[in-house]
């Protein structure tokens, strides 16, 4: 069985992410989407909120299982057996970052654990979860961004109604 890990904050989960889910899912038996719980970060959603979004964004993709993790993302993946990561790429940028990140994590698993990228889709280029809760912390139209119920639920950490 081919399975593979996508980690990541998902602060929130964007059109981006799931088109690197979708894609994944279509290239693996079981993609396991693992909500990074980074202790130096301070994020939008708590680890379970961000894990129930996912588990009901991909609700329709049966390969796709949701978890949440903490620690060093090589001893989660010997945890699972599992020896692939998926990482997406939007630019030059992130390709220097995650492949010092690929690099690392074969060093300290012993060359157990390789990293597949996939090149995100020019329509989700400019789009970062980031970019989403700044938009969003004006009041600004994040629509385009994420799937309406994510955008409702970004709105109301801000205190502000559905857009």
């Amino acid at each position: 069985m081919k399975r593979a890990i996508y980690p990541g904050s998902f602060d929130p989960v964007t059109y981006g992410h799931l088109d690197i889910i979708e894609r994944a899912a279509k290239n693996f038996d079981e993609i396991i989407v693992s909500v990074l719980n980074n202790k130096t970060k301070t994020p939008l959603f708590s680890v379970e909120e961000r894990v129930n979004i996912l588990k009901e964004a991909t609700k329709d993709i049966p390969n796709v299982k949701v978890e949440s993790f903490s620690g060093l993302l090589v001893d989660y993946a010997k945890s699972r057996d599992v020896h692939l990561i998926v990482r997406g790429l939007r630019a030059i940028t992130d390709f220097e970052y995650e492949l010092q990140n690929a690099q690392t994590n074969a060093l300290l698993s012993k060359e157990s654990l390789d990293t597949i990228f996939f090149a995100t889709r020019l329509e989700y280029a400019y789009l970062s979860s980031s970019s989403v809760k700044e938009i969003a912390s004006f009041g600004g139209d994040i629509s385009m961004c994420v799937p309406e119920f994510v955008s409702k639920l970004v709105y109301e950490k801000f205190g502000y109604e559905k857009k």
